[in-house]
């Protein structure tokens, strides 16, 4: 069974995500870092609830997208669908619990963790060094990498097409670290969310939007007059759930749960109902799965 939240609505624990937002803030301005993440490993947050302690309760708190398809979307009646779901809703089966999403933005999946909020996230969470020392990442289940969207009739097809353009990027995500170390030229417009990107690109603030690749190809698989004309940038990376910093016994047990998710080809099914669909050939998954990679 699954639970909805919506969004902006928290009821009994708005104090705990001011304080961590809060907490936050403070870690950026001690460490003078530009995300709202923190890279500071001395830094004690919240362990989370454990195995037995969520099994108690009989619900898991997952922290998801609620508008980023064909990975995590809501509808109108509060359903849940995409691929992040299928894997959400595959753990809360597997512990025996019902599911509760959390619905959070790219710069809030750290603090709704840390805050104990949600127990785990899986929103397209790229595993990076700063964010290891303030979350654990269970094993990966995606890999990825960054691509390059732009309209047709100015594509950029080459990095170099970069310098002096006017590139959207949410904030908190791998994009706008790289932007901002690779192409000090570039003139990034900052968002708080993929569908403001897109946006920016429609109505011209923007010439580009840099995001994950798989993120792309799947809105310009559907929306004429754009294409991703780089759809590998920057080295490959992976993706995984993440539990607040400490908190070993969900760890392992996610950990724990990834053989038998890859020996019955969990996720390449799930791929097969939620992303062939728009991503089609040009991101297969042998390209896109751990669990393809690892035969």
């Amino acid at each position: 069974m699954s639970i909805f939240r919506s969004a902006g609505s928290f009821p009994g624990r708005a104090g705990s995500r001011v304080v961590a937002v809060v907490v936050a803030i403070m870690v950026l301005a001690v460490s003078g870092c530009a995300s709202s993440e923190s890279s500071d490993p001395a830094v004690a947050f919240n362990s989370g609830r454990g195995v037995d302690e969520i099994r108690e309760s009989g619900t898991v708190r997952i922290g998801v997208y609620p508008d980023r398809p064909p990975f995590g979307v809501v509808d109108d009646h509060g359903v849940y669908s995409g691929f992040d779901i299928d894997y959400a809703n595959r753990i809360g089966e597997d512990l025996g619990v019902d599911v509760e999403f959390v619905p959070v933005s790219a710069d809030t999946r750290v603090p709704t963790v840390e805050s104990g909020e949600a127990d785990i996230i899986l929103a397209t969470f790229t595993v990076n060094s700063a964010r290891l020392g303030v979350v654990d990442f269970a094993d990966p289940y995606m890999k990825v990498s960054l691509g390059v969207v732009s309209p047709d009739s100015a594509g950029i097809t080459d990095p170099v097409q970069l310098n002096g353009a006017r590139v959207a990027v949410v904030r908190g995500t791998t994009a706008e670290t790289y932007i901002s170390s690779r192409y000090p030229d570039v003139r990034a417009v900052k968002v708080d969310k993929n569908s403001e990107a897109t946006a920016a690109l429609l109505d011209g603030r923007a010439t580009a939007w840099l995001v994950d690749n798989s993120a792309a190809l799947a809105w310009t698989g559907t929306q004429a007059g754009f294409s991703t004309g780089i759809t590998s940038l920057g080295d490959q990376e992976v993706i995984a759930a993440a539990v607040a910093k400490g908190n070993s016994s969900l760890l392992e047990w996610l950990n724990s749960q990834m053989p038998e998710l890859n020996g019955e080809q969990f996720f390449h099914d799930s791929y097969e109902r939620n992303l062939a669909p728009v991503l089609g050939a040009q991101l297969p998954a042998d390209q896109l799965l751990v669990e393809s990679a690892a035969g």
